[in-house]
């Protein structure tokens, strides 16, 4: 397992890299460890690493690259690796050769990493003075932000709650990593339990993004808009609440009210004989949910609802290339009343409001995510 350990100074990324490093018996290193010994040997690179150190110099950022990308192919290696603090740009991210697995975030608020190092050390380090952490406190916000969302993109980052104690950041960074502790032995975890993640929310919630991410970490998506998205599509007829609403009513006059989930099941069903865990999106009445309840009796069921104020709701809609003018109070009651989609939305065992950035979303998803699936 390759791991990376980003966070300011002061958020607990050498404390909790040593301990996972015993627990999951690979070695733990920083680039400043990758230099210090690079700088022992007696080769031209060594010797360049040395004379660059003991000058007071930076390596430079196309050497730092190339230095850790061939350090870390060393036989020791091999099994993996807990990286600390590197990379620190996006550069240096996106010229990184070696497949991390994990980036591990640890979280703490710029105060609190001051306040551990500063005044809880009875010990100053030089580069531990107050302006010397603000200033390389500056730089992380200002370099290595941006690392995190490359990782991000690629559903490899974990944010962490650094601020928590020694242990629980432990055990949520081990459950992040399919891993539990048992009895100080690190043991891989094993989900038994099925589980159907069903999406809901009013139109310009987020409930796409949301799929999205959850399609990032290996999730089956099954889309129940899609059955009337792709009827209006194929009969060429426009994407009007209007057109919606009679092929709606058409199908629930049919199948009844639980109709979409009807016509999904089939789907739902091979996608749980495949995985663990299935994700539904955008679920269209409360009778859905009840459908679901009947027929997957041993399949844990959870609701997650998204909620963003109205004009940034509309607002998104409109700006989209696809189905732009779908939207409105019209649209809104009929969901909520008509629909019956209130109810599923009002009984959701969790509820994220999106009026923020994708990236605050993907932050609140990835809790859920992990609550869901650790517990």
């Amino acid at each position: 397992m390759k791991l990376v350990l980003l966070g300011i100074q002061g958020s607990g990324k050498s404390t909790q890299g040593n301990l996972l490093s015993r627990q999951l018996k690979i070695p733990y290193l920083s680039t400043g460890h990758i230099f210090r010994e690079i700088a022992k040997e007696k080769t031209t690179l060594g010797r360049y690493v040395k004379e660059t150190m003991n000058a007071g110099l930076l390596i430079p950022d196309e050497k730092t690259i190339h230095i850790v990308n061939e350090y870390l192919t060393r036989k020791e290696y091999r099994k993996g690796y807990i990286l600390d603090g590197f990379p620190r740009t996006t550069k240096q991210a996106e010229e990184f050769k070696n497949n991390v697995d994990k980036v591990i975030y640890l979280e703490v608020p710029d105060k609190e990493a001051i306040y551990r190092l500063v005044y809880r050390n009875d010990t100053t380090r030089e580069d531990e003075t107050l302006p010397a952490l603000k200033k390389r406190i500056e730089l992380f916000h200002k370099f290595t932000k941006p690392v995190l969302k490359y990782y991000g993109t690629q559903g490899k980052l974990v944010t962490v709650d650094g601020t928590k104690s020694i242990k629980e950041v432990n055990k949520e960074i081990l459950n992040s990593l399919g891993k539990q502790l048992i009895k100080n032995q690190v043991k891989a975890w094993e989900r038994k339990q099925k589980i159907i993640l069903v999406i809901v929310g009013l139109a310009g919630s987020g409930k796409t993004e949301a799929a999205g991410f959850f399609k990032k970490k290996g999730i089956p998506i099954v889309s129940f808009g899609k059955v009337i998205n792709d009827y209006v599509d194929q009969h060429k007829l426009p994407h009007s609440n209007e057109i919606h609403k009679k092929i709606r009513e058409e199908l629930r006059k049919k199948y009844g009210m639980e109709a979409i989930a009807k016509l999904n099941y089939e789907k739902i069903r091979q996608a749980l004989e495949k995985k663990l865990l299935v994700a539904i999106d955008n679920l269209q009445s409360w009778e859905e949910y009840l459908y679901l309840k009947k027929k997957f009796p041993k399949v844990k069921i959870h609701i997650l609802a998204l909620y963003a104020d109205k004009e940034i709701r509309y607002k998104r809609i409109s700006r989209r290339k696809y189905r732009s003018k779908l939207y409105g109070e019209d649209r809104d009651i009929n969901e909520l009343v008509r629909l019956n989609k209130g109810s599923a939305i009002a009984f959701s065992d969790f509820l994220i409001k999106n009026n923020y950035s994708l990236e605050d979303l993907y932050d609140k998803l990835e809790s859920v995510y992990r609550t869901i699936y650790f517990s």
